[in-house]
């Protein structure tokens, strides 16, 4: 395979689409190799860059099966479990952190955020 096709910004010939275009219209790559890239310039920083995919190739998404919602529900569920108070966070935590807000940062008000004091 040689080099990729490049295309400026706004300039793909019809056809090709990013990996979110193709979401958009219910497909997915489907294990093609990609087609062209997308380069969109910034100033003082290297270009952005989407890789574009044919459209005729494109497969339609997997359907969302009961079992593919229950892994996706467990996955996410562990991603909002603190590691170290092992409550829920109400949120994803961040990998940079590494546990819940109040964890990472006890601050004045002890390891569970309150400002209730016993």
């Amino acid at each position: 395979m040689g080099a990729l096709p490049v295309f400026r910004w706004r300039l793909a010939p019809d056809g090709l689409a990013t990996r979110r275009q193709l979401r958009a219209l219910g497909l997915r790559p489907g294990g093609q190799d990609v087609a062209a890239q997308l380069e969109r310039p910034r100033r003082r920083r290297g270009p952005l860059v989407a890789y574009l995919y044919r459209v005729d190739l494109a497969l339609p998404v997997r359907p969302m099966t009961p079992a593919r919602r229950a892994a996706l529900t467990k996955a996410n569920t562990a991603r909002r479990l603190c590691p170290a108070c092992r409550r829920d966070a109400g949120y994803v935590i961040p990998t940079a952190l590494g546990t819940c807000v109040p964890c990472a940062d006890p601050g004045p008000h002890g390891s569970d955020g309150s400002t209730h004091h016993e």
